[in-house]
């Protein structure tokens, strides 16, 4: 596994219901800051978005923010394009979530909507495909991901699932051991198989 200097993290642009949300962001951006790591996200104000990017920013870490030109006034507020240390600007979501994948070395779910879930599996599936063997992290806050990963178990007892070992994402209840368990597994070693070279352009 190459060094990771960049984490992507997928999240809700609402705080939710439970603190417990925000206060996981507060706690994943400072780690992140003070392991001198980089954090690359959709470039939000609001939410659980605007929590990690802020908590990042405040403990003098870095921030890519990649956002589509149609969300910018919708979901980047001047506070947040102020602390960006770099704003992508792209023409659709599909670059955009291409862009993110290019400057990630591994991602991280944090709770949030349909458009989080979206994101994380689509690393999933690039990851079931051999596009890629990046570390995948679903913090599971307050249990929010536990029926995911109950889904996950059920696709796999019908059978759906035939390389269940490449998309098993790594499950972690508490914010905190976030980024010392993705900096342990640095240079352990990962097979995965060469897939079809055009998937994700396709997909």
């Amino acid at each position: 596994m190459k060094k990771i200097r960049s984490i992507c993290v997928y999240c809700g642009s609402s705080p939710g219901r439970d603190p417990l949300y925000v206060g996981a962001a507060h706690t994943l951006g400072k780690a992140m800051a003070e392991a001198g790591l980089r954090l690359v996200y959709g470039g939000g104000g609001k939410g659980i978005m605007g929590a990690v990017a802020s908590s990042i920013s405040a403990a003098g870490g870095t921030v890519i923010g990649v956002i589509p030109r149609f969300l910018i006034t919708k979901e980047a507020t001047e506070a947040a394009l102020a602390r960006l240390d770099e704003l992508v600007v792209t023409e659709d979501m599909h670059t955009r979530k291409h862009r993110m994948f290019e400057e990630s070395d591994a991602f991280v779910a944090l709770p949030g909507g349909i458009g989080t879930l979206e994101e994380i599996v689509e690393m999933m599936t690039w990851a079931q495909l051999g596009r890629h063997d990046k570390p995948i992290v679903l913090a599971n806050i307050g249990g929010f991901w536990s029926p995911m990963m109950k889904l996950l178990d059920h696709m796999k007892g019908e059978g759906f699932l035939h390389t269940a070992q490449k998309i098993a994402p790594l499950v972690i209840d508490d914010a905190a051991e976030i980024v010392p368990t993705l900096l342990r597994m640095q240079g352990e070693p990962h097979v995965t198989d060469e897939g079809n070279a055009s998937a994700i352009e396709r997909m």
